[in-house]
């Protein structure tokens, strides 16, 4: 089963204030469970024996957490970003010594269908390719003008960005990765000093590699400001209400 690579480095300085509980935003309960726990569940939920986490911004506050607070059955590798002002595609690199094949990314700020995580541990990636989880609808997807936009030419992605005008497909934060994947981030890295993911992506879609998985009718969402944090928690509460008590 591939492994899987959560970025949590950054400050999250947007959320902040919504919890009395912590000011790191990868721990800030939503619906009475922090951030970054609900992404490991989902990713455990979904098969995933080993899963790296990138740390930055309170490195060792969140690790002492999440270390003695998080019970599932699940082997975590905490990786520290010293760079973390910096990009996201820079989180990514610094995971690399511990990945050998494909894997799994996604943010610890995402909520999703436990469905969604399912189908990136079973997708069957390129060898010099990756594949982005992808959202078609659009009109119901909370706070468009924050959201990544993709431009889409059936299941390969041909442009990304959040400036996009022209769009068919929204990102959802999940991606089924190859080394290309680092190669072409840390090319740029190695450039310009800075690298996102989105670079990387842009840069596999000039060759047609950036493939697409449209997640259907499935949910997720960004938790990125208080009024995300909000929908989100809305969401949960009712999805935890119409499960009933365990």
């Amino acid at each position: 089963m591939r492994p899987a690579v959560i970025l949590a480095a950054g400050f999250g300085s947007r959320l902040q204030g919504v919890s009395s509980e912590t000011t790191l935003k990868p721990l800030t309960p939503v619906a009475g469970r922090p951030l970054l726990y609900r992404t490991l569940d989902g990713l455990v939920d979904a098969g995933c024996k080993r899963i790296i986490v990138v740390i930055g911004f309170g490195a060792d506050e969140l690790r002492i957490a999440v270390e003695t607070g998080y019970e599932r059955d699940v082997e975590l590798v905490f990786v520290e970003n010293p760079h973390y002002k910096l990009s996201n595609g820079v989180s990514l690199l610094c995971a690399r010594d511990h990945l050998d094949g494909d894997f799994v990314l996604t943010m610890a700020d995402h909520v999703f269908d436990a469905e969604i995580l399912e189908m990136a541990m079973a997708y069957k990636c390129a060898p010099d390719g990756a594949c982005l989880l992808v959202d078609s609808k659009i009109d119901s997807v909370f706070d468009l003008d924050d959201a990544t936009k993709v431009w889409a030419d059936g299941d390969t992605l041909v442009e990304i960005g959040k400036q996009l005008t022209r769009y068919n497909r929204v990102d959802t934060g999940c991606f089924v990765c190859s080394s290309a994947l680092l190669d072409e981030i840390a090319a740029v890295y190695e450039e310009t000093g800075d690298a996102s993911l989105s670079n990387g992506v842009q840069a596999l879609a000039r060759t047609g590699k950036m493939k697409l998985l449209d997640i259907g009718e499935h949910r997720w969402q960004d938790v990125d400001t208080p009024e995300m944090f909000a929908e989100a928690e809305a969401w949960l509460l009712q999805q935890s209400v119409a499960r009933g008590p365990d």
